[in-house]
């Protein structure tokens, strides 16, 4: 009777440097995928599900490509979006980020996560693995959610290309975080996506 929810963001996106709101993986995105689907092929998901946008759709038909059982749906509480605002807490060095942010976008962001929320870390009867394949801010927010942290927490939480972060619940106990933005599977060439560059 536990219920394992695996996170991972998308692979590498082509051109992303270029501020392209979405497009197709380069070709080290589709290599950091191929990983992770051998990384993950002898875990038996129930399911899967995949953000509609580019770039997590082809991460997901690759993984799918390894594991031919698991057909992923797309499913819009994935979308990359903005789940809460700024804080008074908040250290003045996020706030450039939420400049150019709107308040429809944070309001939509923080709808679509609360439902979000409610769809994917809902008990289960019986053993079950879920994978959603996802965005940086999603997963930041679906971690900060399951630690109670302050809604702001999100922004400090950042997950690589492809990087691995599973939550787990057992019977009659809360979420928790058993694995974050694990990169074991991806040599120091293709950790890729973080603030700042982790090779080890």
């Amino acid at each position: 009777m536990t219920h394992y929810l695996y996170l991972v963001r998308h692979g590498e996106q082509l051109d992303a440097e270029h501020g392209l709101p979405d497009g197709p993986l380069s070709p080290r995105g589709r290599r950091q995928a191929q990983l992770l689907a051998e990384r993950l092929g002898g875990i038996p998901f129930d399911a899967s599900w995949h953000s509609p946008l580019e770039r997590a759709a082809e991460t997901a038909a690759i993984l799918s490509e390894r594991m031919p059982a698991l057909a992923s749906e797309p499913s819009p509480l994935l979308f990359d979006c903005v789940p809460s605002g700024p804080a008074e807490e908040m250290p003045s060095f996020y706030d450039p980020f939420f400049g150019s942010v709107t308040e429809a976008e944070i309001e939509a962001g923080r709808a679509q996560m609360a439902d979000a929320a409610g769809e994917f870390l809902r008990q289960h009867r019986g053993d079950r693995h879920d994978l959603l394949i996802t965005h940086n801010f999603v997963i930041g927010w679906f971690v900060r959610e399951v630690l109670e942290a302050p809604e702001w927490r999100w922004v400090t939480l950042n997950q690589a290309n492809c990087g691995l972060t599973v939550l787990v619940q057992k019977p009659r106990r809360p979420w928790s975080l058993l694995v974050h933005n694990d990169l074991a599977h991806l040599p120091p060439e293709l950790r890729t996506g973080l603030p700042e560059p982790w090779a080890i």
